[in-house]
Order: structure tokens, then C-alpha cells, then sequence
């Protein structure tokens, strides 16, 4: 019986086609309409892979260089100046994280095959990342209270608490508080109105502690109602919308100047902490799923915590907040 024939396609670009190559595959995104998140994570993509094909003097780019990408992914972290040559990025990436970058490298890659600048996919031969599920622990009751006094010793003490208290409230997404507008706001309704992925718009309800404290925050100037909700306060950015990685960083000092350690100090932990406290409250899983929208299973189960052992998770109290979640989740959303 004969042997299968060899492949002979050619499944690797040099790297400075690819460099010429690659900026048509974000403006591509941006014709068909892409959310500015996926846009942004797609040129974030490309400058980190160049940076390490470059680093590494590479003149072409295929499986073996990907696999090396991939593999620098994971560990890039432990590297003197940081990953990516940034002293700041010290961390393990997260599970999702390494599926993502793979997912958009499949996509980059055949967008270059249909584009007929390479015959096939180094990814072909390439198996993704598991992926594993993050051990999210919400905060406890005295981590929530550290945090909320953490907020108010700050220099935008108005804005962290609204901030923070929010997050509690309504276990939004990053993205989702990111893109809040002042006029998204309800205070009559004591709720917003949110983007998300997709552009799907959907409904969430605050508590009467965090209707203050937004008001609060809103009140310090004038205020256009079409301005971001929530600001970044760095001297180069001050003024404008808060950015998902601003937003993190501004949990994580929360999270240092509160002495928390036990915990993982980011916007899913608040996602996670609130999805806990509504099936305390006596929420029910469907109606859970519906206030948290689109999930993603490496983010981590936010049910798991409050389901599984019926008191296992730590029991949070940030104002009734949970309780009115279970109450206002009647309304349609």
C-alpha cells in the first residue's frame, strides 16, 4: 500500500511580509464592523508577535516559530525585562488569555492563506491550549468593607467607591463599564443600560448605597451626559474613558492599599463575588445568567462557588445590594 505523499505546500511567510502583511488583517476587521475590543486585541497581537520574531532574529515565521510564540506566552513573565520588554508584565497569563492568542493567530493566519500570501496555515499542525478554568475566590465580607475604605482614602475617593460599588452591585463585565455613558444611567430606575459583546445592549440594577455614591461622584463637576461614566485619573489620560486596563489597575491598587492577598484583586473577582451574593440572596441560576450575560467557560464558573457545597464561598455583605438584585430581576431586562 503507498505511503501518503509528503506535503509540499508551503506553510511559513517571511517576517517582514508579514510585517507588511498583517496591518490589512486589522483593517479588514475594521470594514466588516469588529467590536474596538476585538480590533484592539488584534493589533495588540501582531506588535507582540513582530517584537518576538525580531527578538529572536527570525526570518521566517511558521509552525516552529508559533510554537515558540506560544511557548514564550506561558513563560515571558519570568524573563528579566518582563514580557513583551515590559518590566510590568510579571504575571502567568491566564488560561483564556493563551486560547485567545491562539484563536486570533488561527484567524490572522488564514486570513494570509485566503489572501494568497501563504499556501497554508502554520497553525494546522498545532494543537490550541487547554482551557482550564480559573479557582476565582470572592472577596469576603471584611475584604469587601477593606476595599470600600481603601476607595475612600484615595485621591478620587468619589469615583473609586461609585466604582467599586457598582462592580458589587451589578457584576457587569470590564468591557461593559468601560463603555458606560452618564446618560446610560436610570437613577429613577436605580439601573443602566449596558453594551456588550456584539453590541448587545442588556439591563442591570443598583442598590440605593450605590445610587448615592454615583451621585455623589457625578456632582463633583459640570458633566456632559454623552462623557464616559467612570474617568481615568492619570495625568496623560485624565478626562477621558476609563480603559479595561485601566480599570484593572485601578482594582489592583484598591486591592494593595487594602492588604488583600488572599484573593485576586480584578473585575471578574467583583463579577464573581456578585454572582455569589444573588444565589445567597435567593436568586435563581437562570435568571443569574441572564443578569450576568455572555460568559466565557475560562473565565472561570461564576456558579460554582454559591451551588456546589451551599456554603463553601465566603458570605459577603455590601449593603443588601444582592437582595435588591433578586428583587429587581422581575423587571424584563
Amino acid at each position: 500500500m503507498a505511503g501518503r505523499a509528503p506535503r509540499t505546500t508551503t506553510a511559513s511567510i517571511p517576517t517582514n511580509d508579514l510585517a507588511r502583511c498583517a496591518p490589512g488583517w486589522i483593517l479588514d476587521g475594521e470594514v466588516r464592523q469588529l467590536s474596538k475590543r476585538t480590533l484592539e486585541a488584534r493589533r495588540f497581537l501582531v506588535d507582540n508577535l513582530l517584537w518576538f520574531l525580531h527578538q529572536q532574529e527570525a526570518a521566517t515565521c511558521g509552525a516552529p516559530e508559533v510554537r515558540a510564540f506560544l511557548a514564550y506566552l506561558n513563560r515571558g513573565h519570568e524573563e528579566p525585562g518582563g514580557r513583551w520588554g515590559n518590566p510590568r508584565a510579571r504575571r502567568p497569563v491566564r488560561p483564556r488569555t493563551a486560547q485567545t492568542y491562539f484563536t486570533n493567530l488561527r484567524t490572522l493566519f488564514n486570513f494570509l492563506v485566503v489572501e494568497g500570501y501563504l499556501e497554508a496555515s502554520p497553525l494546522e499542525t498545532l494543537r490550541p491550549p487547554v482551557a482550564r478554568a480559573d479557582q476565582i475566590q470572592p472577596f469576603t465580607q471584611d475584604e469587601v468593607a477593606a476595599l470600600l475604605d481603601a476607595a475612600r482614602l484615595g485621591r478620587h475617593r468619589r469615583r473609586d467607591e461609585a466604582l467599586a460599588l457598582f462592580l458589587l452591585d451589578t457584576g457587569a463585565h470590564a468591557s461593559e463599564v468601560c463603555s458606560l455613558r452618564i446618560r446610560d444611567l436610570d437613577f429613577q430606575g436605580r439601573g443602566c443600560t449596558v453594551t456588550g459583546k456584539g453590541n448587545k445592549q442588556r439591563r442591570l440594577y443598583f442598590g440605593a448605597r450605590t445610587m448615592k455614591a454615583l451621585w455623589a461622584y457625578l456632582t463633583e463637576e459640570a458633566r456632559d451626559p454623552e462623557e464616559p461614566l467612570f474617568t481615568a485619573d492619570s495625568c496623560r489620560y485624565a478626562g477621558d474613558g476609563l480603559t479595561r486596563f485601566g480599570l484593572r489597575q485601578t482594582i489592583v491598587r484598591l486591592g494593595r492599599r487594602a492588604g488583600i492577598t488572599r484573593a485576586r484583586c480584578s473585575p471578574h473577582t467583583f463579577r464573581h463575588t456578585f454572582a455569589v451574593e444573588f444565589l445567597r440572596a435567593g436568586g435563581n441560576v437562570f435568571t443569574l445568567r441572564e443578569l450576568l450575560g455572555p460568559y466565557h467557560p475560562a473565565d472561570g464558573e461564576p456558579l460554582r462557588g454559591a451551588g456546589e457545597s451551599g456554603g463553601a464561598a465566603p458570605e459577603v455583605q455590601s449593603g443588601g445590594s444582592a437582595e435588591e438584585a433578586v428583587a429587581q430581576s422581575s423587571h424584563p431586562l
